[in-house]
């Protein structure tokens, strides 16, 4: 029996800034869980992080929609000040954004402000 099985670590990724220990941690976890996924059989997966929780994510649900990234939103503005980028906007980008901004809407037709509920995926996984 053959198996490939493709690994791509994550402490070999170009970085701002050097890792430390949660990223340590992290990358370990990714790590086991990718291989105990492919040791159980499972295929055509990413391994990740749901609401706190180790999943296994089919590739048809990370790639059914594209993200977007909201340039005025905390979280971009705590990535920025953790790699040590500067920001290139003005106070009139930024308050231009934030009109075009109201909320994304979510599947079922609702406003929702970057919180998107994604379902623990148990049996979607072929093996």
């Amino acid at each position: 029996m053959v198996m490939n099985l493709k690994y791509i670590d994550p402490t070999y990724m170009i970085r701002a800034i050097p890792s430390n220990a949660a990223d340590n941690v992290y990358c370990t976890l990714l790590a086991q869980s990718a291989v105990h996924g492919a040791m159980a059989g499972y295929t055509g997966y990413t391994s990740g992080l749901v609401h706190g929780r180790q999943t296994y994510i089919p590739f048809y649900r990370i790639t059914e929609k594209q993200n977007s990234v909201v340039i005025t939103d905390r979280m971009w503005a705590r990535l920025l000040s953790s790699t040590n980028q500067p920001s290139f906007l003005g106070p009139k980008n930024i308050s231009e954004q934030k009109k075009e901004t109201h909320g994304t809407p979510s599947p079922d037709g609702e406003i929702c402000n970057g919180v998107v509920h994604i379902p623990p995926v148990t049996k979607e996984i072929t093996k």
